[in-house]
């Protein structure tokens, strides 16, 4: 298996699937209907069902296949458990297995029962509806991570502990010991310049972010998603929820909902000592470099062929925006005030109209306007990111050549031959008489990657003063 649902994928033999293990594990016969896949989620598919024993009638959702450098399904489960005993809401958990124990399920599985609630980030930052939830909603996150913290390591012996933070990061995340961008070279020189005393360790859910949080008008309902659960620095989690690139936009750092002060405040109160700001600025700054190379180790898994996928595809470009968001932490660079303008048109007409520039502009539009429109659910996700994909090409095709040779010219000036062997100077320390030089160069080279791959995030508000 290799992580996706039993072949043939098909609704009707999945049900069947479903019904049949439930009908085992109640004694009772159970019948599945409305069984639809769920948008997102770059490793376990994710599908949602209701369930009706001829008395019952319950929401549940499954989370199926291997996760690409995730937990057993197993280990999973008992984190969720050992969490739900801490006093952190999660959803139930129902059953858990593989297809060995379930004909025509995953090779692996979860069936937890369905929260209500929103997990959109945009919505939950935006939305009038959830106002009342995000007033408190920092202060309650951090309550809420204090106590999966201090739940019993006890029985938890399959949860890997993840070692070194930083060598965790070369060692994981680096593709066949490739040199990172340069951006994301000065944060990890930064990181090891500054290092804060460790704590721990405890259970790290890994993954503490809007998007894994399930929020109702009322505040958090339940904390979804522990594919990366282990043991390690508390400070990892409450970094992770502040990091730039999960506020969606919003110029709050904790969850893009509220201060750094109101997600200590609320983790004080209940675990009874505070991490200092210099140490949560140390595991947010990690963050931010740990997500621009996971972005780089997601994206090889799609051109390596191992998992062919548009989402993979794309999710590559994005280490621009961490490299960014590193300056910035490091107050090396400042956001624009507006966004870039989008270039205009290409004039060389050797091959004639429409040109390449126009050619990517209309299929971009066909796929975000009309494909997405037409389609739902998981199909209607993927036409929004082919667009933008596509748009990404166009800029490259209107922007490159002038980046190119401004690139070449840069890194010829500081005598090296290209951006790897810029990193690994940033690394070894052999340009630091010309330090200004090098900071330059990222800057320059850092702000014409955003420009083609997401000319917005230059003009993403920042959070480095904020509380």
């Amino acid at each position: 298996m290799t992580g996706t649902l039993a072949s043939p994928t098909s609704t009707d033999g999945l049900a069947g699937a479903l019904a049949a293990r439930l009908t085992h594990r109640l004694g009772r016969p159970v019948a599945v209907d409305g069984l639809t896949r769920l948008t997102g989620g770059a490793n376990r598919e994710t599908w949602a069902f209701t369930a009706d024993d001829g008395g019952t009638r319950r929401e549940l959702v499954l989370r199926g296949g291997y996760s690409t450098g995730g937990r057993p399904v197993a280990v999973e489960a008992a984190a969720i458990a050992a969490a739900a005993r801490a006093g952190v809401p999660v959803p139930d958990l129902v059953d858990v297995g593989t297809g060995e124990d379930a004909p025509g399920l995953p090779a692996e599985y979860l069936l937890m029962g369905r929260v209500d609630g929103e997990t959109i980030p945009r919505r939950l930052l935006r939305e009038e509806a959830y106002g009342p939830a995000r007033a408190g909603l920092a202060r309650e996150l951090g309550a809420v991570l204090a106590r999966l913290h201090a739940a019993p390591l006890d029985g938890l012996g399959r949860v890997p502990a993840v070692g070194d933070p930083l060598e965790r990061l070369t060692t994981s995340f680096l593709v066949d010991g490739t040199p990172p961008p340069p951006g994301l070279a000065l944060g990890l020189r930064w990181l090891r310049e500054n290092r804060p005393p460790s704590h721990g360790p405890v259970l790290v859910h890994g993954d503490f972010r809007m998007g894994n949080l399930m929020v109702g008008p009322d505040g958090l309902r339940a904390v979804l998603d522990w594919e990366l659960v282990h043991r390690g620095d508390p400070l990892e989690d409450l970094g992770w929820c502040c990091a730039k690139v999960w506020r969606f936009g919003s110029a709050l750092p904790a969850a893009g909902t509220g201060t750094r002060r109101d997600l200590l405040d609320g983790y004080a109160a209940v675990a009874g000592w505070r991490p200092t700001a210099a140490e949560l600025h140390w595991w947010e700054l990690h963050a931010t470099v740990q997500w621009g190379l996971m972005c780089r180790a997601m994206t090889e898994r799609h051109l390596s062929g191992a998992e062919p996928s548009v989402e993979l595809a794309a999710i590559g470009r994005r280490a621009a925006e961490q490299e960014f968001d590193v300056l910035l932490a490091l107050g090396l660079d400042r956001p624009d005030a507006t966004a870039p303008e989008e270039p205009g048109g290409d004039d060389d007409l050797l091959f004639g109209r429409p040109t390449a520039a126009e050619l990517a502009a209309a299929v971009g539009g066909f796929l975000g306007g009309e494909v997405r429109g037409a389609t739902s659910g998981r199909t209607s996700f993927h036409a929004q990111v082919a667009a933008n994909v596509v748009a990404t090409v166009r800029r490259e095709l209107l922007l490159g050549d002038g980046a190119r040779a401004r690139r070449r010219a840069r890194l010829a000036g500081l005598g090296v031959r290209d951006d790897d062997a810029l990193s690994e100077a940033i690394a070894d320390g052999s340009l630091d008489d010309r330090w200004d030089e090098v900071v330059a160069a990222v800057r320059e080279g850092v702000r014409d990657r955003l420009r083609v791959a997401n000319p917005r995030h230059l003009a993403v508000p920042d959070a480095a003063g904020e509380g």
